[in-house]
């Protein structure tokens, strides 16, 4: 593979070429640089498209090198050859915070929330989304519902919310306030939180079965695409099973993405153990599409786990995923996965619209910059950074991938800040618009919230995953 790789590259200079030998007489002072540049002209989807990686860039050594030296900052210049209409590439000074951010491990407090501009000003306030089981905020007076417009005194702005609750300080204080009607008002109460390492979320929040009228309904609340959590994730899919239930909501409103393997197997429990049946096809950037078999191209719906369980299949023809601008990659990518097959009932707001996946990579030219476990000794010791671009496209069985625009739902309903309901309670508003389309059954409240307004962004933006999907399977060109 890497000969073929470099006869791909073609490059008629060194240090263009995947090998270790070159990377070991690189300038100390471009060694990030040079990683970056290489992993982006091999892998990066846009390769083509974008001037300064294209093969024949540079016509000598000190050339290449006098660019690489012409942006001394790497965050820089990892966003300087990136694609000007690439939304979600990037990158992380310390690789193994954003392995364990994969992984669903990060520093944290314990508290999702999201934050809302004020109809007019600058001024923004959050809402509780949901706590974090065995965090700190678990141990402390706030919950799903609460709204806070201050942090250590400061009222949040647009301007400033980033430095409050995403800066250096692990532990601060929010002002609380209430809200009557449309209007929110400021009040007495505070609340502590620290951000503490190594906190671990199960993204399973919920899985219950509702008992609506006689039906059996089950409800997932599933926040986040994390391959640790599969066999639990088929384990509850199993009491879904034995429950006998007949319709499945599930709730992705929150979930910002992750591995495309744990999206094959959530797809798999509801639709089938079809593996005959295709799932989702990769198309990659134009220089390597030709390298990869059809197996590395192709995935299939699964009949087992990773750890070789069988697959509890719900066998459905129809599910009701709630969905707002929160839920992205992964969570997409099981919407439209399942859409040749599946009757999929979209209740919520538009999504975000990332139809692109992406790779780890490292500074581990031998192993074509791409991260793996096992490797982790042959990482260059004097270069911590990790990059997470774009490299491909995820298109279903019918071809079809293109919802850069986001997922438009079947039935329109936002949030409403003032009454967020409890997650899996029927009365919840979301799901008790999905429950009423499962049953039939005119509910006596009204749906239409009172308090909504536009979501600057959420906690899952400031996790070293962010709003990521990846590919966690062995990538394999080719040998010729």
């Amino acid at each position: 593979m890497k000969k073929y790789l470099f006869l791909l590259v073609g490059l008629g200079i060194l240090l263009n070429s995947c090998n270790s030998d070159d990377d070991a007489n690189v300038p100390t002072d471009i060694v990030v640089q040079n990683f970056m540049w290489r992993a982006m002209n091999l892998w990066y989807f846009w390769q083509g498209e974008v001037p300064n990686l294209a093969d024949n860039r540079f016509s000598s050594d000190s050339e290449y090198t006098e660019f690489l030296q012409g942006t001394p900052d790497p965050l820089d210049f990892y966003n300087g050859i990136q694609f000007t209409e690439d939304r979600f590439s990037f990158s992380n000074e310390d690789y193994t915070t954003l392995v364990n951010g994969l992984n669903g491990i990060s520093k944290s407090n314990g508290l999702e929330f999201g934050l809302v501009s004020f109809a007019s000003g600058d001024n923004v306030f959050g809402y509780v989304r949901y706590i974090i089981p065995n965090s700190d905020a678990a141990t402390k007076d706030i919950q799903r519902g609460d709204i806070f417009t201050r942090v250590d005194g400061q009222q949040l702005t647009a301007g400033n919310f980033r430095d409050l609750l995403f800066g250096d300080n692990d532990t601060y204080s929010l002002g609380l306030a209430t809200i009557n009607g449309t209007t929110i008002t400021d009040n007495d109460e505070e609340v502590s939180l620290t951000k503490l390492e190594g906190l671990t979320e199960n993204p399973i929040l919920v899985a219950n079965t509702l008992d609506i009228g006689g039906a059996k309904i089950g409800y997932l609340m599933y926040n986040g695409f994390t391959r640790g959590f599969d066999e639990q994730l088929n384990d509850a899919f199993g009491q879904f099973a034995a429950d006998n239930v007949t319709d499945l909501v599930l709730d992705m409103r929150y979930n910002p993405g992750g591995s495309v393997n744990s999206s094959r197997l959530l797809a798999s429990m509801i639709y089938g153990t079809n593996t005959n049946d295709l799932y989702i096809r990769q198309r990659w950037n134009a220089k390597i599409q030709s390298q990869f078999s059809a197996a590395q191209l192709e995935d299939y719906f699964a009949a087992t786990t990773n750890d070789g369980s069988p697959i509890n299949t719900l066998n459905l023809n129809r599910v009701y995923v709630i969905a707002t601008n929160s839920s992205a990659s992964a969570s997409e990518l099981v919407m439209n996965g399942l859409a040749p097959y599946v009757q999929v009932i979209h209740i919520g707001e538009t999504t975000r619209g990332k139809n692109e996946f992406s790779i780890t990579m490292v500074d581990d030219p031998d192993n074509d910059y791409i991260y793996s476990a096992s490797r982790e000794n042959s990482i260059n010791p004097e270069n911590s950074w990790a990059i997470q671009p774009l490299v491909g496209r995820n298109e279903n069985a019918d071809g079809f991938f293109d919802y850069t625009d986001g997922l438009v739902p079947n039935i329109v309903l936002e949030e409403d800040f003032g009454n967020l309901g409890i997650l899996g309670n029927p009365a919840e508003p979301l799901l008790a618009r999905a429950l009423q389309e499962i049953t039939g059954l005119i509910s006596k409240a009204s749906f239409e919230p009172l308090m909504t307004g536009k979501v600057l962004m959420g906690t899952e933006m400031f996790k070293p995953g962010k709003d990521n999907m990846f590919l966690d399977k062995p990538i394999k060109l080719n040998s010729k």
